[in-house]
């Protein structure tokens, strides 16, 4: 039988044990997107990092993953879904608030990007540079990239520029939408959700996405022709997966190093390169779709790049006039990317 100190004193035991379990209760984290759960960038990427997230905090950190805008809302307001705390974590593509983030439109200029990691290195070592502290200085980032070489895929022929004009082309971004606009196509700013039902009503007769974007929206069934830029980006977008401060902070010290330990350049690098690695898989479904795959050769390419420059050189002396130096970002970003691409 028990004694009456016993007893206490194993009450006392019981009551700290369930406070040490308390303690190391798991913390549950909403990681939201726009994409279906079976897309590329959300099974290889965003379900990649919170499984290690998983793994390396020993279950004390959860992750639930909210595929297709479930938790409400569009794809342009995710980024202030992560400022606000209806997510903990968010991926978003930054063009869906133009203007929003003008230091980063550099990666997405013109021919800028020849590889997504070596691009994505740069975004990254830039941003720590540059846009930390102004850009980004409401939300905490953890991985900062770019897409593989966009495609132009349409429901006619594209293979010279002039073949754009009269063309109803969907863009991702200001950067693009302005572009695409200065080479004579109509160019219409939407989120990639809205793709497959756009090109099937007729609302638009092309969009410019990569190829690792087509197996999820089925574009190789609604449209016929793809012009592609081997070797070269015509085009890439520029995406950021961020995370509530709020949530960050109230994390324990060794969580948070969970979180930063799985985040930042290598993730950024590794995300990247990821899509890129996903390009093959959704061009060769437009190949056994028996569509025309237009692959430009370096005279075809060097004509458009020409015809692209007055596209680079706007958006330099605009962002030169609003105070924020795109004649220094151009040029860092040339050179870091320049450098990161030898080391591939």
């Amino acid at each position: 039988m028990l004694t009456t100190t016993r007893r206490t004193v194993l009450g006392l035991l019981a009551a700290a044990g369930l406070a040490t379990t308390a303690s190391a209760q798991e913390v549950t984290l909403r990681l939201h997107q726009f994409l279906p759960a079976q897309a590329n960038v959300p099974a290889h990427i965003l379900d990649v990092w919170a499984d290690k997230v998983e793994a390396d905090s020993d279950g004390r950190i959860k992750i639930d993953r909210f595929p297709s805008m479930q938790l409400g809302g569009t794809p342009p307001q995710l980024i202030d879904q992560a400022i606000d705390g209806v997510a903990d974590i968010i991926w978003t593509v930054a063009g869906y608030t133009p203007g929003r983030f003008p230091q980063l439109e550099v990666f997405e200029l013109p021919f800028l990007s020849p590889d997504a990691e070596a691009t994505s290195r740069a975004f990254w070592e830039m941003a720590e540079e540059r846009m930390m502290d102004t850009d980004f200085a409401a939300f905490k980032p953890l991985g900062l990239w770019v897409h593989g070489p966009g495609v132009i895929h349409t429901n006619r022929p594209v293979t010279d520029v002039a073949d754009l004009r009269g063309l109803k082309l969907r863009a991702p971004t200001r950067t693009t939408t302005t572009l695409f606009t200065e080479l004579g196509a109509t160019a219409v700013g939407m989120p990639v959700p809205a793709v497959p039902e756009a090109l099937s009503k007729g609302v638009i007769d092309g969009a410019v996405i990569p190829w690792e974007v087509v197996p999820a929206l089925k574009v190789q069934e609604l449209v016929s022709n793809h012009t592609e830029f081997p070797g070269e980006a015509l085009y890439t977008t520029a995406f950021i997966m961020a995370m509530n401060p709020d949530a960050y902070n109230a994390l324990p010290a060794d969580l948070q190093a969970v979180i930063d330990a799985n985040s930042g350049l290598e993730f950024s690098a590794f995300a990247g390169r990821t899509m890129q690695e996903y390009d093959a898989p959704g061009r060769a479904l437009a190949e056994a779709q028996a569509n025309t795959i237009i692959t430009l050769n370096p005279e075809q390419v060097a004509a458009w790049r020409a015809a692209s420059a007055p596209t680079i050189a706007n958006w330099i002396a605009e962002a030169d006039a609003a105070g924020i130096d795109g004649t220094g970002l151009y040029a860092q970003a040339q050179a870091l990317i320049a450098k990161h691409n030898a080391d591939n």
